[in-house]
This record gives structure tokens, C-alpha cells and sequence, in this order.
């Protein structure tokens, strides 16, 4: 018999009034919606409001995201047997409740992970996913870190238990994540050791095309005793990787894309980027061999690590380019045909496999 279980839905919002429509929709198997609005300026709240939601309003001097998450969890009712955390431009998939009750026993289960996707491709196939764990109980757990925050245990052991429940994130495209980097400093600064969030910060250079300010970032992630995840130490070395390709270098990007395959072989991820860097050489002997490494992996991570690239029609059409300069025809139309297969509206993969298909026998190589 599955114990009565009190589900409540937490969230923190700003001027996302085209997402509560959406959102509350997909909340409504809970039976309480909580939301901390932290300063809209459209009608976010009044939405919210009028769709049944219990709106609390709240202003920061200085922005935190754990602040601002602690102070919204702490409108929950104190009788809630399970927090749900989520954003306004995320959705579950209908049936979510009967999921997690299933999943979840009372006075044992801490905390529930599920699948997460974080990213959708053009076509609205899954791009980048992994699990995430913001289902907790409603006692023991804060919110840490300025951004990127995460929740903490302070009662013991934690007990996970896995769902079948399915989150997916919808995000404004337009919006500003300008606070992050600000944010991340301020979090490192705060706890210089913290391995996760140096390695966040050392990525988040990069994304701001900061390339040598996370080289030197992401070169003391490696150096943390603490940083002992294979899979984030391995992405480290391939921002690095990235950084000295941004640069000009192609000599230190493809050194520190060995180190990354040699930290960990299990990835595909690295291969498929050493495979790029190659093309861009035009290094068709290592593109070929890269490919075939990284097709070796089928399984993909369910960690935030994994690259949808990695994982769609690019390694295929690497790999068909790769194969058409080495006169390797056949398996040329072989990865081509793969590669049209997984993304059919690609005008110029499309274009590809025509030219592998008509002019194998003539050596026309006016591949794109």
C-alpha cells in the first residue's frame, strides 16, 4: 500500500509571465504550489495569483540564489511530506505524482532524482540531459552556494531513491544569465575549494570568451585535492582544450584533448572533439580514427558533463568527411547515410551524401 504522501512545488520567479500558464499546469498534481516572487515587473504574480498559487513577494539587497531558494522553501507547509523544486520555464511529464509516490517511502526516502533535460535541438529532440535531485524532504535540507546552488543534508545520511519522473526545461532564450559570472566569482571567493564550483567558474569564463582566465581557472580545478570526478576533470582539460583552440593554438588544444581521453576513456565526449580539432587540420587519418573511438561508446552519461553533439548526427558526418578524403568510399556513404538519418533537414548534409553517392567512382571531392 503506497503511503498519503503531502506534495508541494516550490519555485523562485522574475517577469516569467509567459511561462505560468505552462507551468502551473504541469505543477497541479501537487497539492500546494508555492511561489516566491523576487521582483517581477509584468504580471508574473498577478497570473499566478489568479491560477491558485500562494505568491509571496520578497526583495534582496544583494542578490543570491540560495538565499533567495531558502526563503521560498521556508513558505512550505511545515506538514509537507515532499518539496518540490522547479523553475517557471520548466515542465514534467504528465503522471509525475503517481511516479514519485510510487518511488518514495515515507519516513525513509530523503531525496528523489529523475531525468532532466536541460536542452532541446531545433528539431525538439532532447539535446543535453542528465539526472537531476531537486525533490527532498520538507526537513534538513538549505540551499548553498550564491549561484549554481545546491541543496545540503544537515540530518544525517541522505536515502535517494530513482523515479521515472521526467523534467524538461523550456528556458527564454533572450533572457540574461550576465549575474552568473559575478555570482561565481563571489562563490569561489567564499570557498576557494570548493572543486565544483571553480570548475563552474573556469567554464563560465569560456563562455564569455575569457580564454585566459579559464585556462588558469580550470588548471587549479585540476590541481584541488578535492577534484576527483573523472568526467569533470576530463571536461576541464577539454575547455582548456577549447580555450587554446580559441586562441590560435592547436598544438596545446590537441595536448590537453589527450589528457582528457586519458582521464577518462570512457567518455565520448573528448574523442569527438579531438575528431574536430582535427578536421579543422584537415588531419583525415586522425579524424577517421577519433570517429571510430568515440563510436565505440554507446552508452551516454547521465551526468550535466555529456555534449549533445557527441551524441547526434556530428560525429557521424565527421566521420563521412573523414572517410571520403581517405578514398574510404563505401564506409563514407555508410557514416553519410547516418548522419542524413539523425538530421534529415540538414540541407547540407544532404548535399554530402549526394556528392559521396554520385561521384565515389570519378574522386570528386567537392565535399562542404
Amino acid at each position: 500500500m503506497i503511503d498519503k504522501l503531502k506534495i508541494s512545488v516550490y519555485a523562485i520567479c522574475k517577469n516569467e509571465e509567459k511561462f505560468v500558464k505552462r507551468w502551473v499546469e504541469s505543477m497541479s498534481e501537487a497539492d500546494e504550489i508555492f511561489v516566491t516572487d523576487t521582483g517581477s515587473s509584468d504580471g508574473t504574480a498577478e497570473l499566478l495569483k489568479e491560477a491558485g498559487v500562494n505568491v509571496q513577494s520578497i526583495a534582496l539587497e544583494e542578490w543570491r540564489f540560495d538565499t533567495a531558494r531558502n526563503i521560498s522553501l521556508g513558505f512550505v507547509s511545515e506538514d509537507t511530506d515532499i518539496c518540490v523544486c522547479t523553475d517557471l520555464d520548466e515542465v514534467f511529464e504528465k503522471g509525475w505524482r503517481e511516479k514519485l509516490e510510487k518511488a518514495w517511502v515515507k519516513g525513509e526516502t530523503t531525496r528523489a532524482r529523475y531525468g532532466y533535460t536541460w536542452s532541446f535541438k531545433k528539431d525538439g529532440t532532447p539535446d543535453v540531459t542528465f539526472i537531476l535531485d531537486k525533490i527532498h524532504a520538507r526537513k534538513g535540507y538549505k540551499w548553498v552556494h550564491p549561484v549554481h546552488e545546491i541543496l545540503k543534508y544537515e540530518n544525517g545520511a541522505e536515502r535517494f531513491t530513482k523515479t521515472d519522473i521526467q523534467l524538461n526545461h523550456y528556458p527564454d532564450s533572450a533572457k540574461s544569465r550576465g549575474q552568473y559570472l559575478p555570482l561565481l566569482e563571489l562563490s569561489v571567493k567564499e570557498d576557494p575549494n570548493d572543486d565544483r564550483n571553480v570548475h563552474y567558474l573556469g567554464r563560465e569564463y569560456m563562455f564569455y570568451g575569457q580564454w585566459d582566465k579559464c585556462i588558469e581557472t580550470l588548471k587549479r580545478h585540476l590541481i584541488l585535492p578535492s577534484a576527483v570526478w573523472l568526467d569533470e576533470r576530463s571536461a576541464s582539460m577539454r575547455y582548456i582544450a577549447r580555450c587554446y583552440r580559441a586562441k590560435g593554438d592547436f598544438k596545446n588544444a590537441s595536448v590537453w584533448l589527450y589528457r582528457a581521453i586519458a582521464e577518462a576513456p570512457y567518455l565520448r565526449e573528448p574523442y569527438v572533439e579531438t575528431a574536430y580539432l582535427a578536421y579543422l587540420e584537415k588531419n583525415w587519418e586522425k579524424v577517421y580514427f577519433m570517429v571510430n573511438e568515440a563510436l565505440k561508446i554507446k552508452n551516454r552519461p547521465q551526468t550535466y558533463i555529456n555534449e549533445g553533439f557527441c551524441w547526434d548526427s556530428t560525429v557521424y558526418d565527421l566521420g563521412a568527411v573523414a572517410a571520403f578524403n581517405l578514398e574510404l568510399y563505401q564506409k563514407s556513404l555508410e557514416l553519410a547515410e547516418m548522419a542524413c538519418a539523425m538530421n534529415p533537414n540538414d540541407e547540407r548534409l544532404r548535399d554530402n551524401l549526394e556528392i559521396i553517392k554520385k561521384s565515389v567512382i570519378n574522386g570528386n571531392k567537392n565535399m562542404q
